[in-house]
């Protein structure tokens, strides 16, 4: 199976794509710009899900759900928000289909036209905002933590698996506060959240910071982001996190009493990730054979592969790997037997490799006669042979191994292909090959800031939160500077 991709190093975007239908992860849908997320591929999702979700109910936060068809006239309420997301929009102007009498095709009902156009869900600050002004009267309302899963339609012109599609799965948290100070906090609690999420579930290290004034998310006064490094060296925005002030609650008129009795407005954040992760994932650290997936998110953990030539053979093989399975999920492990007589071990061997499960264990007749099995795990492709009776705890060892490892991999390729930059010609020569990140000084203007981007095709993807003051001239301009930013070139 694996010689069925293209290997990484020769086309980065087509090994992708490959692989991730190889994978059975997904597949392009009848509807353009749209894919099926297939079992295995959502199996992951839902992973990523629950323990988002877990993390967010720690934090005080309730799910909901809000309409998928939004009044066009709310967009018009909020301008910064209608501009950034106006030609994305999907707008859906009629209600009915009749079959026409001279074609006998089905046609759109030109007398059903709707008295106001909707909007498919692009995000949902608009329709949440006009709600809260139904929640909201006094500061005993607040604050309100609200979250929902949810899909989304953004119109796009060339789209990717995962990374870039018309409809994509995503959460988005919406929450209002009394006071600014409350507002900033939730903003950079969930950033937080998000890169613990990132680098103790995914094993990918981010970088934290803010964006850029025109990075922004649309009608944000502030937006912070966690940016990761793939292996071809582009950054991958992996989730965001708004500081919105009080421009929603303006613009939807949602005020609240304060304690001392006086009137004020509401002060909101929103906060995101999509299944842009499962792109983030698959990118940050697969290989020429498959997925290698963490096994904090790998669907199925452990696969166990009888090899036999006889019948009696696989019933003392499946009489053991019962018991194996058995005890490996008493220790809280997603364990699969594979006993298919359709397929040979060698096949069996590199679908699993494909599919990155993270440890494989293979148990033949000698096994039994000597109490042993092999087992291979997926991120180094090392094999062993183990006692029988010392099993349960070495798997259970690997799974925090194997975890730890891709992250230190991740972490070192990030180390190697970040690079300190005060040279113009030498910031476009890396921009020219595997750019990586480049921390360099920016003179704080949008002007600059795009041409930079015209010229190299390199954005600013955050300024870090941990970024020194250091003095120093802008890498394009020359002009002075406070600090570093983070340049790479994105998807």
């Amino acid at each position: 199976m694996a010689k069925e991709l293209t290997p990484r190093e020769e086309n980065y975007s087509q090994w992708y794509n490959d692989l991730v239908i190889k994978a059975d992860l997904a597949e392009n849908s009848a509807v353009r710009g749209c894919m099926v997320i297939k079992p295995y591929g959502y199996a992951i999702w839902e992973k990523m899900q629950s323990i988002l979700d877990g993390m967010f109910k720690k934090t005080g936060h309730s799910n909901a759900y809000f309409p998928l068809f939004i009044p066009k006239s709310f967009f018009s309420k909020e301008a910064a928000h209608v501009e950034g997301f106006a030609k994305e929009c999907a707008v859906v102007t009629h209600y009915r289909l009749k079959i026409d009498e001279n074609s006998n095709e089905i046609v759109v009902d030109e007398t059903a036209k709707l008295e106001e156009e909707l909007i498919i869900r692009p995000t949902s600050e608009t329709i949440i905002w006009n709600t809260y002004k139904n929640w909201i009267q006094s500061y005993r309302d607040l604050p309100i933590l609200v979250n929902q899963w949810v899909n989304v339609v953004r119109w796009e012109m060339r789209t990717r698996f995962f990374l870039r599609t018309t409809e994509f799965l995503w959460q988005e948290g919406h929450t209002a506060h009394a006071t600014e100070v409350e507002a900033l906090e939730e903003t950079r609690k969930m950033v937080n959240l998000y890169a613990d999420f990132a680098e103790n579930h995914m094993a990918m290290p981010v970088i934290k910071g803010r964006k850029t004034e025109s990075e922004r998310f649309a009608g944000a006064l502030d937006t912070y982001a966690i940016e990761a490094l793939m292996q071809d060296g582009k950054a991958l925005q992996s989730g965001t996190s708004h500081f919105l002030g009080q421009n929603f609650a303006r613009a939807f008129d949602v005020q609240f009493t304060s304690k001392e009795g006086n009137l004020e407005y509401v002060w909101a954040t929103s906060w995101g990730v999509s299944t842009r992760l499962m792109g983030a994932l698959i990118m940050a650290h697969s290989d020429n054979n498959g997925l290698v997936l963490p096994p904090k998110l790998a669907p199925l953990q452990v696969v166990i592969v009888p090899i036999y030539k006889n019948q009696e053979d696989f019933a003392r093989i499946s009489e053991a790997a019962g018991k194996i399975k058995a005890d490996l999920e008493k220790s809280g492990l997603s364990v699969k037997y594979d006993d298919r007589d359709t397929h040979k071990p060698g096949w069996k061997f590199s679908e699993y490799e494909m599919k990155g499960v993270p440890v494989r264990i293979a148990i033949g007749p000698r096994d039994i006669e000597n109490n042993t099995v092999e087992v291979a795990r997926r991120d180094t492709l090392e094999k062993k042979i183990v006692a029988r009776d010392m099993l349960n705890d070495i798997v259970i060892g690997l799974m925090d191994e194997i975890q730890q490892n891709i992250f230190r991999k991740s972490l070192d390729l990030r180390r190697d292909n970040t690079h300190m930059v005060d040279d113009w010609d030498e910031f476009r020569e890396i921009m020219d090959k595997k750019p990586g990140f480049v921390l360099a000084h920016w003179d704080g203007t949008a002007e600059t800031e795009l041409k930079i981007k015209e010229e190299t095709k390199a954005t600013i993807r955050c300024i870090p939160f941990d970024a020194e003051v250091e003095k120093g001239k802008c890498i394009y301009t020359g002009k002075p500077s406070e600090k570093r930013v983070l340049f790479a070139i994105a998807y």
